[in-house]
């Protein structure tokens, strides 16, 4: 239930905070006074679109504050989802700038736009003037039973069927009318696949090239370098670095004979010895493997120069072009495979088509029942609201599946004895119009958990006794929900367990709206105004307490 509405610079209301009731909440005014402000401000805080035209002239900025309780089980899930704590007070607000952004809050965190309208569409149902001429659009009528059938968990799951399958079918169709594409593509990978294979790449395979290439190019050098180091070792016309070592041994040797203490020093220089020898020998097989060789680096240059054409087709490592290999093989298989793999879609669109088409005749079941239902109580309704004529028909046909099914609603209705129902934009008036609607409405409700329901000049083209039964008809609703109604007739407005009045004051150049609780004698005078205009007289402040004390009774 909403508890309160604070307005900050919305429009022509600089500041106004206001507490609704339970029951039949009236808001009347005079033309222009801000009536259509306030639900404004209301839609604004619910989410909705709203323009920084809404700011008030000189300011920078609108606020909108909206307090609730006893919120439904729909919220308290969306909040738990959303990650906000689930209190017993829930208060929504919203901030517009004329620099665009918007600054919103759930329960004084921050909070998106969306979450707002998620919220909102479970907390209040608005029901405008304009609204009404939805049932000159065919395309909502379905709506209408859906809601009384409770059809939303089956709706949603045959859409998401629905959606795989025209997914499917698009796939199919697609996959279907490409065959000049399809062999062309062939084409294509196959001379990719044979070219990677022929290539037989192996990982690692750049980097040992350049290695061994780098080696080959400097051959002559290295052999000259170990020739040097060769002959350094053995001597070229004198004693090499062998020979003279080999002289050092000996010498040492010597001196063991005559001091066993300098044996530890001779063992060193031998072994050094041996292992210059070993060096030595080894410098030879690196001379004998590092002779220049012309033809090897050819080809190792061949073979980098079709790395290197390869990468730059193809990816710029081994690992990404054999990758590419394998994603082209898998890639043509299927091209290739085209009628077993037509074949096999085709089932997968088949299998999709007959779950969507499960779930259509189930909505197509609970849409028949709901429609027969819709069809008296609607039609019950409206004979209440001064309609006793009426003839209501829910028309259905069945289609190809579609977004929501595969059916075709329309709403057909006879407001006269003796005519054919016919579409409702064909023959219904403003008043019927509005009368029509409110019937919905209040059919509906006893299928809908929304706590709050706002009437915005529902009243719109009926008057006298119509108005007196439209009033009773949201009285009654509002024994088990929360209304808000905006109305411009005495005979709603005398019905009020609440009744605000809306009024707009200058000063000092500014127009400023108020809003104001009525107590007994306010909403006398408020109703004798709507009953005779601004200059209220005795008669009309005598008719007025005539509807209050009727009504009262």
């Amino acid at each position: 239930m909403l508890n309160s509405l604070y307005i900050e610079n919305i429009a022509v209301i600089e500041k106004t905070e206001v507490e609704f009731y339970s029951g039949l909440n009236i808001l009347t005014g005079e033309t222009g006074a801000g009536k259509s402000i306030v639900i404004d401000a209301i839609n604004a805080v619910l989410g909705q679109r709203a323009s920084k035209e809404l700011i008030r002239s000189g300011e920078q900025s609108a606020t909108v504050f909206a307090s609730f309780s006893d919120i439904n089980d729909i919220v308290k899930q969306k909040l738990e989802e959303n990650g906000y704590p689930v209190d017993d007070e829930l208060v929504l607000s919203r901030t517009l700038s004329l620099s665009g952004k918007n600054t919103c809050r759930v329960n004084g965190r921050p909070a998106n736009v969306s979450l707002l309208k998620e919220l909102g569409l479970n907390l209040i149902n608005i029901h405008g003037q304009h609204e009404s001429y939805e049932l000159f659009s065919p395309d909502t009528h379905i709506t209408y039973i859906d809601n009384l059938a409770n059809n939303q968990e089956l709706l949603e799951e045959y859409k998401e069927k629905f959606s795989e399958y025209r997914k499917l079918k698009k796939e199919l169709r697609d996959f279907l009318n490409s065959e000049t594409d399809r062999e062309r593509r062939i084409d294509i990978l196959s001379y990719q696949v044979e070219e990677l294979e022929n290539a037989d790449i192996t990982e690692g395979e750049t980097e040992a090239l350049t290695e061994e290439r780098r080696v080959l190019m400097n051959a002559e050098k290295t052999v000259a370098s170990l020739h040097k180091a060769k002959s350094l070792l053995e001597g070229m016309g004198s004693d090499g670095a062998l020979d003279i070592l080999d002289d050092a041994v000996t010498a040492l040797g010597k001196a063991v004979d005559m001091n066993p203490a300098v044996e530890p020093v001779f063992t060193r220089l031998n072994d050094l010895y041996y292992e210059a020898r070993d060096i030595n020998n080894d410098i030879s097989e690196a001379i004998d493997d590092s002779e220049e060789n012309p033809i090897r680096l050819e080809e190792i240059e061949e073979r980098l120069d079709l790395l290197n054409k390869l990468s730059r087709k193809y990816g710029g490592t081994e690992a990404e072009m054999l990758e590419f290999l394998e994603n082209a093989r898998a890639e043509l298989k299927t091209l290739t495979d085209f009628e077993a793999n037509a074949e096999a879609l085709s089932e997968r669109v088949d299998e999709a088509e007959q779950k969507a088409k499960a779930l259509a005749d189930k909505l197509t079941a609970s849409r028949d029942k709901a429609s027969t239902d819709f069809e008296k109580r609607v039609k019950d309704e409206m004979t209440f609201l001064n309609m006793p004529n009426v003839e209501l028909i829910v028309k259905r046909e069945i289609c190809a599946l579609k977004e929501d099914g595969q059916d075709i609603i329309e709403l057909l209705i006879s407001a006269n004895p003796g005519e054919a129902p016919k579409p409702v934009a064909k023959i219904a008036s403003g008043g019927e119009l509005s009368r029509m609607m409110l019937a919905i409405k209040t059919v509906l409700a006893s299928a809908d958990v929304i706590d709050t329901l706002i009437f915005d000049e529902v009243d719109t083209g009926v008057s006298g006794s119509a108005a007196q039964k439209v009033g009773l008809k949201l009285k009654e609703v509002s024994a088990s929900r929360q209304v808000l109604c905006v109305t411009h007739q005495a005979q709603i407005a005398a019905l009020a367990d609440s009744h605000f009045l809306i009024k707009k004051n200058v000063s000092d150049g500014r127009t400023y709206t108020e809003i104001s609780l009525l107590n007994y004698d306010g909403r006398l005078r408020e109703l004798a105004r709507i009953l005779d205009g601004v200059n209220v007289t005795d008669t009309a402040l005598a008719h007025a307490e005539r509807l209050m004390n009727y009504n009262e009774g």
